[in-house]
């Protein structure tokens, strides 16, 4: 019966008038749906850019006209939950280093959607690593540095790219910023001169809007204040991801931590905040504020039930960025487990992001964002083989 309903449900597709002709089916030994459990001997059924049926092969019957992509495992595209990736280059010269502007501590004007580069090296390397997905823009480092995006890892031009040219507004807390720029040059600075933009942000909304000057800097931190955009503040030490729960109830900001090296030293108070996590790559080199990040971070978070993500973060060093199917295959050895860990890099950053609805499961009118691996996602042989993004084969070469 339940084969049945699946075929009728095809059948329906085809008479409303979407085209099975442009079909693809990809034949597994096992769909990692994310969503739900593993289905051995499974099939997904793509049809244009839309998951169309996913089931065993006993269930699903793959139409005669569909392309067959067979493959030992599928799941998800992987999401890269934050980057610098498009704005930092692989080549690491000023020519290709747009992540971070130093005229200023505070700039929340400069928008990534300005710098984005898709055709930069680092957008196809991640792309055939199966990372479909990337929230990237200005990297730490300033108190204020700018407005994230979110791209899929394809197209020639930004447009092309785009999923949401604004998802947030980067804040940096520590002492990294003083490397910088002369002032701040305290942590007690720091928050004053970000405390003092929330509050002139605030007077410029009080303005006549008739008679106020456009200010494109104000006119983020109110998307911010009015909870249009979260706060996506880096913090790894407990002091500064304390200062940023602070922050945030304030100002009642929507808070996202970034990095957060001492989440376990503080799990209560982050989890009692109901704030998310975007955790630094696994495997980050130790050293100054990073000093106590740990491989087994990622799994005490899941433990708490703090909602979190895997990133693959920003490096001043080449290659600028973690492939976070690396960085989440060290913290499912590290008490995190397979299954939690490739939700690490799926659908919790989905959720995070608010992309859940269409991206990060394998899941019945979802995009169709799949990778094809030749055997276990974690495991140190296996390869990513084939890359689809919204039903487009844009990868194929096995790394």
């Amino acid at each position: 019966m339940k084969r049945i309903a699946i075929s009728a449900l095809i059948l329906i597709a085809g008479l409303a008038g979407t085209s099975l002709h442009a079909g693809i089916a990809i034949k597994a030994e096992q769909v990692h749906t994310v969503s739900g459990e593993v289905i051995p001997n499974g099939i997904v059924l793509v049809d244009g850019d839309r998951i169309q049926a996913v089931g065993t092969a006993e269930e699903i019957d793959i139409p005669a006209d569909y392309a067959v992509h067979e493959t030992a495992v599928v799941t998800p595209g992987l999401i890269d939950a934050r980057s610098v990736v498009g704005l930092a280059g692989m080549y690491n010269v000023p020519d290709d280093q747009d992540q971070l502007d130093t005229s200023a501590p505070i700039q929340p004007g400069l928008r990534a959607l300005d710098a984005y580069n898709p055709s930069e090296g680092l957008v196809e390397w991640l792309r055939s690593l199966g990372v479909t997905t990337l929230h990237t823009g200005p990297a730490p480092g300033a108190l204020v540095s700018g407005q994230t995006m979110l791209v899929h890892t394809r197209g020639d031009t930004v447009d092309d790219a785009v999923i949401r040219p604004l998802a947030g507004v980067s804040f940096t807390l520590g002492a990294g910023v003083s490397r910088h720029f002369e002032s701040p040059g305290t942590r007690s600075k720091s928050v004053a001169m970000i405390r003092q933009a929330f509050e002139d942000a605030r007077a410029y909304s009080r303005q006549d809007p008739d008679e106020r000057p456009s200010d494109l800097g104000n006119q983020a931190l109110l998307k911010v204040l009015e909870g249009e955009l979260p706060a996506l503040v880096h913090a790894n030490t407990a002091v500064d991801i304390m200062t940023a729960l602070r922050l945030a109830e304030e100002f009642d900001l929507d808070l996202v931590l970034e990095g957060a090296a001492d989440a376990y030293l503080v799990l209560d108070r982050i989890r009692e905040a109901g704030v998310p996590v975007l955790l630094h790559p696994t495997m980050t080199r130790t050293g100054g504020e990073s000093m106590n990040a740990a491989f087994d971070t990622a799994a005490k978070l899941q433990e708490a039930g703090i909602p979190f993500a895997i990133q693959g973060g920003y490096e001043a060093y080449v290659p600028k960025a973690r492939v976070v199917l690396f960085e989440a295959a060290i913290a499912a050895a590290n008490g995190l487990g397979v299954d939690h860990a490739l939700a690490a890099i799926t659908l919790n950053p989905a959720r995070i992001l608010g992309l859940d609805e269409d991206l990060g499961s394998i899941e019945v009118g979802k995009q169709a964002d799949l990778v094809l691996f030749d055997g276990e996602p974690f495991e140190y042989v296996s390869r990513v083989c084939k890359v689809f993004i919204a039903g487009e084969l844009v990868s194929e070469e096995c790394r």
